[in-house]
């Protein structure tokens, strides 16, 4: 009998160990990723690749951001160590990074001076803000009560900010210039810049993946599945 645990425990720690090596090789994929996608990002915007013609749609802008999205979704349901590290993640830091999200003041500035238009600017620097300033509260939730990750209130915070970003990026496209007279005489053109683009090619895309990440886990609790 005593061998027989011995043996057991032997292969528990075996799988326990296995398990935890491969999350620290998943960790250093997606900290590399995430290196070498910001740095291709700048390295395009120095060379104005985001640049669209003046009348046509934000075509490079759009594959900036669903480029990202399509490999993230395609690793997570396709490699399950992946999978596994996404469903695993401290959902309390995952919650903590959508504070930046208060930056979407800076929308409201670039309004103010002329640079955005208004009608992408006031609901994208709003929506962004309102999720960014009650991050905190999300991440004291997870703190005091780590049963809130599947309360409703987690849930519709998490897709509010997912339905922000989906509305901002159809307002930039829209206010893009290709529809005559719909912005005015101040378009999103300047989103194609640095360091604007930044935000379309890089943060938009990451914080879809962190409300993902968030709502996958809370799915998971929920259903156990």
């Amino acid at each position: 009998m005593n061998m027989t645990n011995e043996s057991t425990g032997s292969i528990n720690g075996n799988v326990a160990s296995e398990l935890k090596a491969n999350q620290l090789n998943v960790r250093s994929v997606v900290s590399v990723a995430l290196a070498l996608w910001l740095g291709l990002v700048f390295a395009l915007g120095l060379r104005g690749a985001f640049i669209g013609s003046p009348g046509s749609p934000p075509l490079a802008i759009f594959l900036g951001l669903a480029i990202p999205l399509a490999v993230f979704f395609v690793a997570y349901f396709a490699w399950s160590a992946f999978r596994t590290f996404i469903l695993s993640a401290d959902l309390r830091l995952v919650a903590a990074m959508q504070g930046w999200r208060w930056a979407g003041l800076g929308f409201l500035s670039l309004y103010a001076h002329g640079v955005l238009p208004g009608l992408f600017a006031l609901p994208a620097g709003l929506g962004d803000m309102a999720i960014g300033l009650t991050a905190p509260w999300i991440v004291l939730g997870l703190i005091h009560r780590p049963s809130f990750a599947t309360s409703r209130r987690f849930v519709l915070w998490n897709s509010l900010g997912i339905i922000d970003l989906v509305v901002a990026v159809s307002m930039g496209t829209l206010c893009s210039g290709f529809i005559p007279g719909l912005a005015g005489n101040v378009t999103t053109s300047a989103m194609g810049r640095l360091p604007l683009v930044l935000i379309p090619a890089y943060l938009v895309p990451l914080f879809i993946m962190l409300h993902f990440t968030a709502l996958s886990q809370a799915r998971r609790l929920v259903h156990g599945r």
